[in-house]
């Protein structure tokens, strides 16, 4: 029988997930020959055979690709005539004019590579960087593609005579897996005390017994340095005094599934991610009391084991603290030298590695919502994977905000988003945000065309917009901040056309220079009207009210026409007079409000405290609220003042705090359908997105969703990117590709 020939261009993750391998062992199967490579493109290959075979093959590469592979396209060419090709051949990489490949995020190790771990007669036996093509470091190690060795920091360990082996045997689990390694070739730990001092005899076991007697270590891992202790009330707050962090919750590595289960109510679905390969923090429900110190909320953020490093550390420990290792505000940590030197006087000791980490990537942070992962920070084992749009959008960086910054950019159906950047408050993370933004160009091959940011002119990352739009002389687009956030939902759903956004949050710009975040909003990508909102609360000193909530309760308590606190007489003046009182419809304000007059706790530690302590307190009751309404240019404002009078005649009477809460959130429910029969009976429209950082409320959201849909709406939420400001680039980018597309001739 005449042979054929086919070439193929494929498309997707590809690289560093075991594929070329996978295609060598199909050949043998339909005994066809040829060649293949890694391009900057993805693979391609050319291959020659019987008709039927080519066929079948091809078939095969549909269904069975590796469990890690995402085939996004395939390209095909038929040849008609046979090139006398002789077996099959991985041939060197080649480096295109367009470099089109995705990178694999990093993967928690394998079940086979951890037997290995524990097999006394394996050559890896404890070996804290063992690896293979189905496990491993990749976007964190990955300088440049295609993916091979010497792109990425593993090019520094030449391979030893048995690797070089597996790695050339197609029946190896190492066959052609770049960062495979041993204890001869590979990268090694050591330790360093508190004092500076060098051990490079027994490191693993230096760092378990500081941990055991209750000291603080810092540890490289994949995408930078953990700090980690003992979950003991001493100790944690010994960390706390130390890392500057006072009341911010602590995750906890747990060593298995049985530790987990010890300290959470855990689902079948949460199991199910926390054993999967991306292995994220899971904030789930706590069962037993945890020690003092670690998290006040009925939620705890676990996490198990995904490098070899951490399996061998947690033999010792059902659980430990592992917090991300930075100062105040500043990026995770990733340098050795930098670890030494900036954590002195919080580590007590650091287990250290030779292995660069290119790419910082800290720990991602989901929660389970009805089967479907809700994230709240994107980052490890989800960076750099993109986005698939059902059409191609134009070349785009949108910018994001300045809390939880992250950006995206785009190629084609591609959107990139980057990994959790952090606040966008000093110049170390902004200048992690710029060499991000670098990275992910080169690495992808994106010139962007257009740039996209937020309205609001002091952010770091709209003046990085402008200073960059007016370098490259590209167009620059601003779009305002809840728009982003319902867009981005939309997009998130793959909806197009008009709906109804519900978008609450703490603060962002508005389109009339004042500040929004209790907001109703109807339209689509490329244009928007308020429809609903929170009556304006004025903020005496500003930004201070972020932390210093006391002074939201009495303003709340100045505008309802009750008496303020006794020492609060300035704050009158000040109200009274409209002195740097900027006023803001934030919901975020208004959850702080509450709490500060629930329970008469005037400060914070961090952003958000107040609307998440208040959640964590709620019990559920039958008490009602009252919600009133007021039009003013046609937006339907909720009247807080009703239900400011309401909270305090309640705590008077000695209501319950935790009643209280669960009826103020009760009471935004039912405004939230209020406002959106409004806008439904203006517009017809019925479908609903929730977007803003008050969605990560698990009183608010199933409670307001089931709402909707029994008032007839068809409510959407988000699982692919967060509901807080680190979604809204997907958003930004959505609407200025929509923009830029009306524009075009």
């Amino acid at each position: 029988m005449a042979k054929r020939r086919i070439h193929l261009n494929i498309r997707g993750i590809v690289q560093g997930v075991g594929f070329r391998p996978f295609l060598h062992r199909l050949t043998e199967r339909y005994a066809l020959s040829g060649w293949v490579r890694n391009t900057s493109a993805g693979v391609e290959l050319e291959l020659e055979g019987e008709d039927i075979r080519l066929e079948q093959f091809v078939s095969a590469l549909q269904s069975e690709q590796p469990p890690l592979a995402v085939i996004v396209g395939v390209e095909r060419t038929d040849l008609p005539a046979s090139a006398g090709y002789e077996g099959f051949r991985i041939l060197e990489s080649e480096v295109l004019a367009h470099r089109q490949a995705l990178v694999s995020p990093d993967v928690s190790t394998c079940p086979d590579c951890l037997k290995e771990l524990y097999d006394t007669a394996d050559r890896r036996y404890r070996y804290p960087f063992l690896n293979c093509t189905n496990c491993g470091p990749r976007f964190t190690i990955i300088r440049d593609m295609p993916y091979d060795r010497p792109r990425t920091s593993m090019g520094s360990f030449p391979m030893c005579e048995p690797c070089e082996a597996e790695y050339g045997n197609i029946a190896d689990r190492r066959y052609h897996a770049q960062p495979t390694c041993c204890p001869d070739c590979g990268p090694a730990l050591h330790w360093v005390s508190g004092a500076g001092e060098r051990c490079n005899d027994a490191p693993l076991e230096a760092a378990k017994s500081a941990l055991r007697r209750g000291e603080i270590v810092a540890i490289k891992g994949l995408g930078g340095f953990h700090l980690a202790c003992l979950p003991e009330s001493e100790i944690v707050s010994k960390l706390r005094r130390r890392k500057h962090r006072d009341e911010k919750p602590f995750a906890l590595m747990c060593a298995d599934m049985d530790a987990a289960r010890k300290l959470c109510e855990i689902s079948p679905e949460e199991e199910a991610l926390l054993t999967g390969w991306r292995r994220p923090i899971v904030l789930l429900r706590k069962k037993a009391a945890v020690p003092a110190g670690i998290s006040d909320n009925r939620e705890l953020g676990l996490m198990l084991p995904y490098t070899p490093l951490h399996y061998l550390l947690m033999e010792d420990f059902p659980a430990l603290i592992m917090t991300s290792a930075n100062l105040s505000d500043d990026p995770v940590i990733i340098d050795n030298d930098q670890a030494v030197a900036r954590l002195q006087g919080i580590a007590d000791g650091f287990l250290l590695h030779n292995r660069d980490i290119t790419t910082r990537c800290d720990d991602s942070l989901l929660r389970v919502f009805r089967g479907k992962d809700y994230p709240i920070r994107r980052s490890r084992g989800y960076a750099p994977q993109p986005l698939i749009l059902d059409r191609p959008v134009a070349a785009i960086l949108a910018c994001g905000a300045e809390q939880k910054a992250s950006f995206c950019i785009s190629r084609g159906d591609q959107i990139f988003p980057a990994q959790h950047i952090g606040d966008l408050k000093n110049i170390a993370t902004l200048t992690h945000y710029e060499d991000q933004i670098t990275h992910f160009e080169e690495l992808f091959d994106i010139r962007p065309q257009a740039l996209v940011c937020d309205l609001h002119p002091d952010y770091l990352s709209t003046r990085y917009a402008q200073e960059r739009a007016r370098r490259d002389d590209l167009p620059l687009l601003q779009v305002q901040h809840h728009h982003a956030h319902m867009v981005s939902c939309m997009a998130d759903n793959g909806l197009e056309g008009e709906c109804i956004g519900l978008i609450w949050d703490g603060t962002g710009y508005g389109s009339d220079g004042t500040v929004w975040g209790g907001e109703c909003l109807v339209g689509d990508a490329r244009e928007f009207r308020r429809v609903g909102s929170l009556r304006p609360i004025p903020l005496p000193g500003g930004d201070l009210c972020t932390k210093d909530i006391g002074r939201v309760t009495q303003s709340l308590l100045w505008d309802t026409g009750l008496p303020m606190a006794e020492d609060a007489a300035m704050l009158r003046r000040q109200l009274e007079a409209g002195l740097n009182c900027p006023v803001s419809s934030g919901m975020g304000r208004l959850f702080d409000g509450v709490y500060a007059l629930l329970t008469g706790r005037t400060r914070v530690t961090y952003e958000g405290q107040g609307a998440i302590l208040l959640e964590a307190m709620a019990e559920e009751t039958n008490l009602r609220l009252p919600t009133v309404f007021y039009e003013e240019d046609g937006v339907l404002r909720l009247d807080h003042r009703a239900l400011t009078a309401a909270l305090l005649e309640g705590k008077k009477n000695g209501i319950p705090a935790g009643e209280l809460a669960a009826a103020f959130m009760d009471a935004l429910i039912v405004a939230g359908v209020t406002q959106c029969r409004h806008a439904r009976e203006r517009t017809g429209c019925d479908r609903v997105v929730l977007s803003g950082g008050v969605f990560q409320n698990m009183y608010l959201l199933p409670r307001l969703l089931d709402a909707l849909q029994a008032d007839g709406f068809t409510p959407y939420h988000h699982s692919r990117v967060s509901a807080n400001d680190e979604g809204i680039a997907l958003g930004q980018l959505v609407i200025a590709d929509a923009l830029l597309r009306k524009e075009a001739p």
